[in-house]
């Protein structure tokens, strides 16, 4: 099997090292967490808006708030 290795920062260590369960290798938390990620952006597939419609949104809000800002 081919390894690679990765710097971290003692903090990103540390945290690393909390998640691992017994008997876990980091590479084993690393494969657990990641695909937990992934399973946890699936269920919003398909849920959100058009980002067109979103951005559109956006620009409207910011539009009302810099409009309210030259009231004051």
């Amino acid at each position: 099997m081919a390894t690679k290795t990765v710097s971290l920062r003692k903090s990103s260590y540390e945290k690393l090292e909390k998640l691992k369960k017994e008997g876990e290798s980091f590479s084993d938390v690393v494969d657990r967490i990641s695909e937990k990620h992934k399973q946890d952006l699936k269920q919003f597939s398909g849920t959100f808006p058009e980002i067109g419609e979103v951005e559109d949104q956006l620009q409207k809000e910011r539009d009302k708030i810099e409009a309210r800002s030259f009231e004051g």
